[in-house]
């Protein structure tokens, strides 16, 4: 077997490296993606190469994780991949930044430490550009809180104290159109989801990982029930600012956030419970 390039045998005491797979035009097909996840999970694994994370667009395609439904497939058919990853189904497209950061963890691993040090990277990196976002209780990524229930803008005819969505568990927004819409949660003055994360660890390594909404025609998402939730929606960066901000601009600033998180972080394993 010949030898790995120079550059792909680093030290893994090296910083968090990146590797830009396409974007724009160069988006990277789902499946070539996620191919080259794995190639790059087994050389983490044998410590071949530091931990990288690798950034790109796709285009337009629904993924669906482990615990998704049919109830939350679109309708009409359209092809959805199934994958590895933890959470539910998705969307992938233009002007959305994808991050797969392949990292090793001590063992055992800590998830959720995990997810949280990717929700921090991501929340400061919508504060660099003026959007204020959180997390919200029991709903990994990153999200914009909506405004009180009983301070939002009517939905059709009906109070939002009888939303179905809140009472109605066959209620399908897929069916309801712009009313209902995921992609018009920010006119009903709704939380919506600003990033997605959504991820797999094998072998102590991390795969997957966060999907942020720079730019996309977010109406993607209104043929899905986006993350399984029904209650809530979508945004994006420039959705809240009211102005572009293209996919280009923002990966330096996930960079130095993710950077800044990720080599400040002391990964420390799950507590374990003993019987006494």
């Amino acid at each position: 077997m010949s030898a790995a390039p120079s550059q792909e045998t680093a030290p893994v005491s090296e910083s968090l490296r990146f590797v830009h797979l396409g974007f724009g035009d160069a988006a990277v097909e789902y499946t070539a993606a996620w191919e080259e996840q794995r190639k790059v999970h087994a050389a983490r694994f044998a410590d071949e190469i530091p931990d990288t994370c690798l950034l790109l667009e796709h285009p337009p395609v629904y993924t669906a994780g482990r615990r998704t439904t049919d109830s939350e497939r679109p309708l009409d058919g359209t092809p959805v991949v199934d994958v590895d990853r933890g959470g539910k189904i998705t969307w992938h497209g233009p002007g959305q930044l994808v991050g797969y950061p392949i990292l090793k963890l001590p063992r055992p691993v800590d998830v959720v430490a995990h997810v949280r040090r990717l929700e921090e990277a991501l929340i400061l990196t919508c504060a660099e550009f003026g959007v204020e976002t959180t997390r919200v209780e029991g709903r990994s990524g990153v999200w914009v809180l909506g405004d009180p229930i009983d301070q939002r803008p009517s939905t059709g005819s009906l109070s939002l104290h009888l939303d179905p969505r809140l009472d109605d568990d066959e209620f399908d927004p897929r069916l309801h159109g712009p009313e209902y819409a995921p992609s018009n949660a920010g006119q009903r003055r709704e939380d919506r989801k600003l990033a997605a994360i959504g991820i797999r660890v094998a072998k102590g390594v991390t795969m997957h990982g966060f999907a942020l909404n720079c730019d996309p025609d977010n109406t993607a998402y209104d043929r899905i029930v986006p993350c399984g939730i029904r209650d809530a929606g979508v945004t994006s960066i420039s959705d809240e600012l009211g102005r572009r901000v293209s996919v280009t601009e923002v990966v330096p600033v996930v960079e130095k956030h993710l950077r800044a998180v990720l080599e400040a972080a002391d990964p420390l394993p799950r507590q374990v419970a003993h019987a006494e």
